[in-house]
């Protein structure tokens, strides 16, 4: 790739300082990725009220979560490209925008259909917010100081999640669902009006075309994989019981295919997404971790709420307490995270954090209808624990051992495989949990026992899956600090 390709031309900055224009984009972009996460979380702890409101079944109103992670997934292989094609300013108010637009479907959507299509246009906006961010830091920050900046982006995507549940129970209390899109619509709107006014230009673009069949390639091969592992559980193979395995093999056929094009392309220097970045060992492994992670985070946290709520037998207000003190530690230690990152490198903070990781995952799957919420904090407290000391070394390691050139299309991979990974993992999780809550209803059992049983093996799955990372992270390595030049190291 040529030096002009780069998605974001700075000036040069010392090791020890920060250009004060990058800086303020930094700042606006932490704004706007705390609305996006905010949005998100708020969803998880409302799907079960959703469900009873709406009188649609739990499969059913999970994909208000999961098509909007399936569209990042969709959208985000495409930030690559558009951070080299279009300016910093015209990216993110676009995304901002589109935020807004989909915000505002929501709260005044009449229906399960509305609902679910303004989820998806607020993902689009969404999905590239956090490459866009993640780009800008690697082209802002000296090497040096990236786990500390890092370490910012940790304490706002651990903030929102934070509020986010809570923040989500007590409307649902006593406002009713709408308003969860009636309090983030405002402040996305202050961000927009923010970033209209104070979002700088970081550089030069490229005007290279977007190659069409590279998205719909992308499209039909996340798209189909995530799909089909949604179907995986008896109540969404309605075509047979082959489907699912049809629908993920197809999906596999055009993600080679998508593959086979972007090698094909990357030799012009045009590919939608450069597959060059795997050729650093220590970027594939810390992607690999931060995918498998993904997968088994994202598909806890969507079944946590529907555990709480329907077997343990709390109110939405009282499931969102027991997510917040994780979720506030483990923001206030994302800055000292990025620290402990710079100075001693990922493993120290890696491998305790994915063994957390595992071992909470692993409690979960013992806990019954009468464990009580002072246990399960104490369990959400010890996995939060975990996420903090493993995003911070992930996003810095990975994207720290690629060429400059490549950190745009490096941000891109990462934030795929984390939404794929965390789309798949709240459908197979959600879709293990619904056949046994079914099955067990169907035979006369409560709610809470029926769904016990389907709480356990879903979690168990998932405590089983991240023993994956705990093996990877002792190969972890940081990078040189010089941040322009890795190679395929």
């Amino acid at each position: 790739m040529t030096p002009d390709t780069a998605s974001v031309r700075l000036p040069k900055t010392s090791d020890e300082t920060i250009d004060p224009a990058g800086m303020r984009v930094i700042w606006l972009l932490l704004v706007a990725a705390f609305v996006a996460i905010l949005n998100e979380t708020t969803m998880a702890i409302a799907i079960p009220e959703l469900n009873k409101t709406l009188g649609i079944p739990p499969e059913l109103g999970q994909w208000l979560t999961s098509a909007f992670m399936l569209t990042m997934a969709v959208v985000i292989p495409t930030t690559g490209f558009l951070l080299q094609r279009f300016t910093t300013r015209q990216v993110f108010l676009a995304a901002i925008s589109t935020f807004v637009l989909g915000t505002a479907i929501c709260l005044v959507a009449p229906g399960f259909e509305m609902l679910l299509a303004g989820r998806v246009v607020q993902a689009a906006g969404t999905g590239i917010m956090m490459p866009l961010l993640m780009t800008t830091i690697m082209n802002v920050v000296p090497a040096r100081s990236r786990g500390r900046m890092m370490g910012r982006v940790g304490l706002v995507i651990s903030l929102a999640p934070a509020l986010g549940p809570t923040l989500s129970g007590v409307v649902l209390d006593t406002l009713g669902w709408r308003w969860l899109f009636g309090i983030i619509l405002p402040i996305a709107v202050v961000a927009l009006l923010l970033g209209a006014k104070w979002m700088t230009n970081l550089g030069e673009t490229t005007q290279a075309p977007i190659d069409v069949l590279s998205i719909v390639l992308s499209a039909l091969a996340f798209g189909g994989i995530v799909f089909g592992l949604s179907q995986i559980g008896g109540h969404g193979a309605s075509a047979g019981a082959s489907s699912p395995g049809v629908i993920i093999a197809v999906g596999a056929i055009f993600l080679a295919l998508f593959v086979w094009r972007q090698l094909s392309l990357q030799k012009k220097n045009d590919a939608l997404l450069d597959l060059r970045v795997f050729l650093s060992r220590n970027y594939v492994i810390s992607v690999v971790i931060m995918a498998v992670v993904s997968l088994a985070m994202f598909g806890t946290f969507s079944l946590l709420p529907l555990y709480l709520q329907n077997v343990a037998g709390l109110d939405p207000t009282a499931a969102g307490l027991v997510l917040l003190p994780g979720s506030v530690l483990m923001g206030v230690l994302g800055p000292v995270m990025g620290r402990v990152y710079d100075s001693r490198g990922p493993r120290t903070l890696l491998v305790p954090g994915t063994i957390l990781i595992a071992g909470a995952m692993f409690v979960y799957s013992t806990v019954g209808t009468h464990t009580p919420m002072w246990f399960l904090m104490l369990v959400q407290i010890a996995m939060s624990l975990g996420l903090a000391g493993s995003f911070t070394p992930l996003f810095s390691a990975s994207l720290g051992s690629l060429d400059r050139s490549l950190y745009s299309h490096g941000s891109a991979v990462l934030n795929t495989l984390q939404q794929v990974g965390g789309a798949a993992g709240t459908a197979v999780l959600i879709s293990i949990y619904s056949s046994a809550l079914h099955a067990g209803e169907a035979e006369g059992l409560s709610t809470p026992d029926a769904g016990a049983p389907g709480a356990h093996a879903a979690f168990f799955t998932a405590a089983c899956i991240a023993l994956v990372p705990v093996v990877l992270s002792f190969f972890v390595k940081k990078p040189e600090e010089d941040g322009a030049s890795h190679g395929g190291h």
